[in-house]
């Protein structure tokens, strides 16, 4: 028994990155995003999700969609300092039926911040970190290694 939780103990947890190359991964279980760049993690912050859950269908459920999308360029948002939009639905997804848009990765609403923007999900199918720097600092990565594409995943 000893063995076994010393053996525990000393064994590296695994690469979140591993395989993934360079993207935002968000472990929707977790409640974590990613910088992975080259399959390393870089960076994690902790995220809210949208109030309705995961796995998005239709537009207004409130849902993150699982799945790969590409990544949009960081803009400046009204309402969030800054967005990065997630290219949601896909087409063949468009094609299945699934409806909805205006997903992203962005901060939090202007005027709030802080862990309690990341202690619930609260957002209408977005991810969203809990600080404006947070965000910035997303949003430098993403140009400055032109990462592409997001990955969620449960």
């Amino acid at each position: 028994m000893l063995f076994a939780a010393l053996l525990l103990a000393t064994t590296p947890a695994p690469e979140p990155c591993a395989g993934k190359g360079t993207a935002l991964y968000v472990n929707a279980t977790e409640r974590v995003l990613w910088l992975c760049e080259s399959g390393r993690a870089k960076d994690s912050l902790p995220v809210a999700l949208g109030r309705g859950g995961v796995n998005k269908r239709v537009e207004g459920d409130a849902k993150v969609p699982l799945g790969e999308y590409p990544l949009g360029w960081p803009r400046i948002s009204k309402a969030y300092h800054l967005f990065i939009p997630v290219g949601y639905p896909t087409p063949s997804q468009r094609r299945k039926g699934f409806s909805g848009g205006a997903i992203g990765v962005h901060g939090p609403i202007k005027g709030y911040g802080g862990p309690i923007t990341t202690a619930i999900d609260w957002t209408l199918g977005c991810i969203a970190v809990g600080s404006d720097d947070e965000i910035g600092r997303v949003a430098d990565w993403v140009r400055t290694t032109r990462a592409h594409r997001i990955i969620i995943e449960e």
